[in-house]
Order: C-alpha cells, then structure tokens, then sequence
C-alpha cells in the first residue's frame, strides 16, 4: 500500500481582521506582549510575539515594535490577524468520545498522551488531526495548527476541552473564557492530605527562571492565578480533590498543587511521586499526572442553551482511586 499523501484541508476561511484594544491605567508600564496576551487569550504567546514581529501589531500608529514594548495609559493597539492558511495535513480517523456536538462547536473528552495541536516532535495523533477528519470546516482563527482550538489540556491530563466548527463561535467563546464565563472543573489525586477541606490558592505564574519548559509561582512577573480546591474524599495517606479554575494558566492546576506541598500523583515535572506502597508490600506506577477535565459548564455561545457536561474518570485514574482506597 502506497504512503499517505498530505492533502491540503482547508479550514474555514476568513478574511483578516482587527481588534483594537485600549490600554487602561491598570495596564500603564506593562509590556505590549503580556497585554496582548491578557487581551487576547485565544491567541498563544507564541503567535502573538510573531505578529508583533511581522507589523501587525500597532501602538498609536507605530508597527515597527518589539514584544517589551512599555505602553502607557491611555494608547491604541491595533492588532491585525490575517486570514488562515490552508493547512497541509492529513486528517486522521481517530475515534474520538464526543460529548457535545452540532454546527457550531463540539466537545470531545480527551484521552491522555493526546496531544492538543500539532507542533515540535508531534506531527501526527494530534486532537487536531482528529477534528479535521472529522469536521473538516473547523474555524481557523487558532492559525495554522490549531484550528479551533480555545483553550488547551496538556497532553497527560485527560477530559472536556471545546473546539470551534465557525469563526463566529470561536469569537464568542474566547471572549467567553477571557471574561470567565465557562465553568471548568477538574479532578485531581494529590500527595498527601490539605489541611483545609476547601480553599482558594491565590498565587501568580510566570515562566520558570531557569527550566524555560517549567512554569512556577512567580511574584514578580507572573500573572494573577486563582484555583478553587474541594476536598472529594481521602485516599489513604492522600486525596481526591476537585478544583475550579478561575483563570487559565499554564499549567496553572499542577504548579499551584506541587507549590503548596501536594503535587499531583505521578507528575513528575511537578515533584508528583510515580510510586505508590500499599500495606502488603503491593506496588503500583503511576504513569501520567493523576488530572482529569471532568465538568464543563457554559452557555452555548450561539444559541443561549445552557450546557453541563461531565466525563468520569478514565480507567488509569480509577485504579489509582481502587488501590489507595484499600489502604487504611
């Protein structure tokens, strides 16, 4: 049998458009790449940086400019997003667990060691790949290899996460997450026990100072992170809990957890043990970081219907849950 051969699968094309955006007082001294990013969260770091680079972005008529920008209160941003490109890529029929689907958007419920969007070193099985073969008219506002994508899971947490079939509810669900419109909920096993049932960790996150792959708290240029814990049950020496996000960092969940001494199980980015004892000298690995999307709620974008959905968690995460549970 001959080799696939890439065809050229074209996205729901749109014509390039703007987006004006003011800069506030509270905003006065930041730089023009963390206020495009805080302004334009469906848009990675990444693409925003490229389109300040190539002159599409411009500061009170000013377009030769550079990510550090320092604005001041008061100026214009103009930020031009051009219209996707065809994207050369060969759509694959992978099955995926739709929860939610019609014209607009569908929902899938991600498995883990999927990866969200195509880039270095994940060129094929990617969710994107799966989309494409599936709803070859997806919204191409994410760019190029992430057509509609909104928001992101990584690839050893499992779950809910949404796509965009059109421009216009790609539109409306990323103005949607930027005001903190759709409710995620997620369940995590951690290490150890929180003292409190219940809390808010209120911390900012920025990039690591010396592992650029690594995120961690970080006062002095992190941005604002707000998580939600609720205890859900003991689980010999550690805990389920359900979190809520409030704000959508990177990797916001699990460095929160590993910062305030209870890392998620089998992270090991994070310091989550991998190994777990039981009292008869039974061992057990845990192979991915023990973090499940497990509620989405939200009102459809397009037609108002107000929309919950909950995925259980997969079956690696429930042997984790049935070993600890037998030790006392």
């Amino acid at each position: 049998m001959p080799a696939p051969r890439a065809v050229k699968v074209q996205i729901r094309n749109s014509s390039s458009r703007k987006i004006r955006l003011r800069v506030d007082d509270k905003s006065h001294g930041i730089r023009l790449d963390k206020f495009l990013a805080a302004g334009i969260p469906s848009l990675s770091r990444s693409r925003l940086k490229h389109l300040i680079e190539t002159g599409m972005v411009e500061l009170s008529g000013e377009s030769t400019l550079k990510p550090g920008k320092k604005l001041s209160a008061g100026q214009s941003v103009i930020i031009t997003i051009p219209s996707p490109d065809p994207l050369d890529i060969i759509p694959e029929d992978i099955p995926l667990d739709v929860m939610f689907e019609d014209e607009h958007l569908v929902v899938v419920n991600k498995p883990a060691g999927m990866v969200v969007h195509p880039g270095a070193g994940n060129d094929t099985g990617t969710l994107v790949h799966a989309l494409l073969a599936r709803c070859r008219d997806l919204s191409g506002i994410g760019g190029r290899l992430r057509p509609g994508i909104v928001h992101r899971l990584d690839k050893d947490t499992s779950g809910l996460i949404i796509a965009a079939k059109t421009d216009q509810a790609h539109n409306l669900l990323a103005e949607m997450f930027s005001k903190r419109l759709v409710q995620k909920i997620y369940t995590a096993l951690v290490q150890g026990q929180l003292a409190d049932s219940s809390g808010i960790i209120n911390l900012p996150i920025g990039r690591h100072p010396h592992r650029r792959t690594r995120m961690s708290v970080n006062h002095r240029n992190g941005r604002d992170a707000l998580t939600a814990y609720q205890a859900a049950g003991n689980l010999g020496p550690h805990q389920r809990l359900d979190l809520t996000l409030h704000t959508g960092r990177t990797h916001q969940i699990r460095v929160h957890l590993s910062h305030i001494g209870h890392p998620i199980l089998g992270d090991r980015t994070y310091g989550g043990t991998t190994l777990l004892k039981g009292p008869d000298g039974r061992k057990m690995t845990v192979k991915r970081q023990m973090l499940h999307s497990s509620r989405l709620e939200f009102r459809h974008p397009v037609t108002g219907e107000r929309i919950c959905l909950a995925a259980p968690p997969p079956e690696d995460m429930k042997a984790v849950i049935r070993f600890l549970s037998r030790i006392k």
